[in-house]
């Protein structure tokens, strides 16, 4: 239900935008007659333009001030108009009402432009599924589908839940929620998400999480709460538009009152409006988090980057922010001369197929990915609690897991000096033994993200201190920074220590971005000046905490983010002391009665068009 109300929200925000161009063609059509004098009615063509356009304003100026005395720009507008009006300046009137809300229409279509990237999403919602049953095969709504059923996938189908692979062989693309270009080949035992597309074969899948909880269900959430209108530079733009209307208003009845030219009050009523002032900001903030979005960033907050602006120190989380988050087989050992590196790791992977730990299924992926074969058969297969497994592989008996599995079943061995250099290193050894004699080690540990070392980099050259808080211990935290050239390091953290450093560091007056994935992340994420959570592999818990969430996981473009939060600061400061700058020289003129009602508006409105047009800017920027 909510994905189809979200569905006729958004035909129904097309259509007004269609709507407003409709009557501003109507408008601009009819200020055109009156200024060419055409009167094919026995009145005024401008007249069309105040109507269409301008009554509107009115109507939600006097709302505004009766409901809730809210005095902004609409209330200065109207007084422009109506003054217009009487004195017969028709065409002054027309003409306000149409650029006004020309300029309106202006921001739509930028805000418009700048969430189109993610709008997408609601559209790529799946709206139904195969349900297989004991009766056969149906079609269902996708929001009829419950955790645990058991659905079957075709080609070029949507995936409808979120999921894993139960039968079958096929390549999904990815790209709606990745941003991964080529597809991805899956098997049994892989995840699905929400809103990707299946390529090539069929598959059958059970549901893990559905409805709401679902990916592309939790991405348009995001959207949604995308909203330039938290931003807290905005209302002081709006508490200066308040001020300026009261300025106005006194500024034209002293003119008035001293030059005895209603022309000049008027005119200075026109020129006053501070359209531009109020559309400085929200057209930016928008624009930015449109460019962000193209980039894998989800701006949850509207203020968010106007924070991120002034950070001064990232702080990371190691597993799964900077690293891949999964551990692999970055090293083997053999101790037998009749078994090679290759054939223990092809007996170690075997042994661990069955398994449910972590570090046995990192075994067998790491041995699938690089070999790309079958594995033998294991027979007799026994998981021992905490301490590893025992299996028999082609009729010989395998252990593998701690040194305490090996000396309950009675094999001696001294670890070799490799294995503790691993060790020393941060990683996690599990060590083998074949037909009851030590065979040697297997050495898993997470491993970097490509893109990390370059990304800090980037953030080094911004000007930002780069530091790493990890509850890892130090060794596999000294290994990953040293890597990563990160100096500062804080190893062994509690979620209560990541808070106790992001608040020294912000009492020292240096704001602080963290960025993280896991549930001990989130009181972080929600303490930062800053919070960006991994919205791929992080939790619910983390991306709920967060300000800004990564789609992708691609860490390579937090630098760019950085820069784009401040360039939109800087493109919000241009355009208000352009707006205040334009403001205050057509005053001056329009006192002077150098400028008409008609002039004044030309140039005043021509300023909320050039704000518009600089903050769209930020739609394509990427800095240098």
């Amino acid at each position: 239900m909510n994905a189809r109300m979200e569905r006729l929200e958004h035909l129904l925000e097309l259509g007004g935008i269609k709507k407003d161009v409709t009557l501003l063609v109507l408008s601009g059509a009819a200020v055109l007659a009156s200024l060419l004098d055409f009167r094919p009615l026995p009145f005024d063509m401008a007249w069309a333009a105040i109507v269409l356009c301008g009554v509107p304003i009115i109507l939600e100026a006097v709302i505004g001030l009766v409901t809730a005395f809210d005095i902004k720009a609409d209330v200065l507008v109207s007084l422009a108009l109506i003054a217009s009006v009487c004195i017969g300046e028709y065409f002054a009137a027309g003409e306000v009402a149409f650029i006004m809300q020309l300029g309106a229409l202006l921001e739509e279509l930028t805000v418009a432009k700048a969430r189109a990237g993610i709008e997408k999403l609601v559209h790529l919602t799946p709206r139904t599924a195969r349900r297989l049953t004991a009766e056969g095969e149906e079609i269902v709504a996708a929001e009829a589908v419950r955790v645990g059923d058991r659905l079957r996938v075709l080609p070029g189908e949507t995936v409808p839940v979120d999921g894993v692979i139960l039968y079958g062989q096929t390549s999904v693309n990815q790209a709606v929620m990745t941003g991964e270009s080529l597809p991805v080949d899956k098997g049994p035992g892989d995840a699905v998400s929400s809103g990707t597309v299946n390529q090539f074969g069929a598959f059958e899948m059970e549901a893990a999480r559905v409805g709401e909880d679902s990916s592309i269900q939790r991405m348009i959430r995001l959207v949604q709460s995308a909203d330039a209108d938290k931003a807290k530079i905005v209302g002081l733009a709006d508490r200066w538009a308040t001020w300026i209307v009261v300025i106005a208003l006194s500024a034209a009845a002293l003119n008035w009152l001293i030059t005895g030219e209603i022309i000049r009050a008027v005119t200075i009523l026109v020129v006053f409006c501070p359209c531009a002032l109020v559309l400085a900001t929200p057209t930016a903030i928008m624009a930015a988090i449109g460019n962000a979005t193209r980039h894998g960033f989800l701006v949850r907050q509207g203020d968010a980057l106007e924070r991120l602006a002034q950070v001064q120190v990232v702080t990371f989380d190691k597993t799964g922010t900077l690293t891949c988050g999964t551990p692999q087989v970055v090293e083997a050992g053999s101790v037998l001369p009749n078994l090679d590196e290759r054939s223990l790791r092809r007996l170690a992977a075997a042994a661990e197929q069955l398994s449910e730990h972590p570090l046995g299924k990192a075994i067998v992926s790491g041995w699938k990915q690089a070999e790309g074969g079958g594995l033998p058969a294991a027979g007799n297969f026994r998981m021992i609690p905490g301490r590893g497994v025992a299996a028999e592989v082609e009729g010989r008996s395998i252990l593998a897991g701690s040194p305490e599995l090996l000396a309950e079943q009675g094999v001696a061995f001294c670890p070799p000096p490799e294995a503790e250099a691993a060790l020393g290193r941060g990683c996690t050894v599990t060590y083998l033994a074949v037909d009851g004699a030590f065979a040697g080690y297997l050495a898993l540990a997470d491993t970097l993200r490509p893109e990390s070392a370059d990304m800090v980099a980037r953030l080094s050259s911004l000007g930002v201190r780069p530091v790493l808080l990890t509850g890892d211990h130090e060794n596999a935290a000294r290994t990953i920074a040293a890597a990563l050239n990160i100096r500062e390091i804080r190893s062994g953290c509690l979620p209560e220590d990541k808070l106790r450093y992001i608040d020294a560091c912000q009492q020292g007056g240096e704001p602080v971005c963290m960025m993280g994935d896991g549930i001990n992340d989130a009181p972080a994420l929600k303490r930062a000046h800053v919070g960006i959570a991994m919205g791929g592999v992080g939790s619910d818990i983390a991306v709920d905490a967060a300000d800004i969430a990564l789609v992708d996981d691609e860490v390579k473009e937090l630098p760019h983010l950085l820069a784009l939060s401040r360039r939109m600061m800087t493109t919000i400061k241009l355009n208000m002391t352009f707006s205040m700058a334009l403001n205050f020289l057509a005053i001056t003129l329009a006192i002077t009665g150098i400028l008409n009602p008609v002039v004044g508006a030309l140039v005043h409105n021509a300023g909320s068009v050039l704000v518009i047009s600089n903050s769209a800017l930020l739609l394509s920027w990427r800095r240098r």
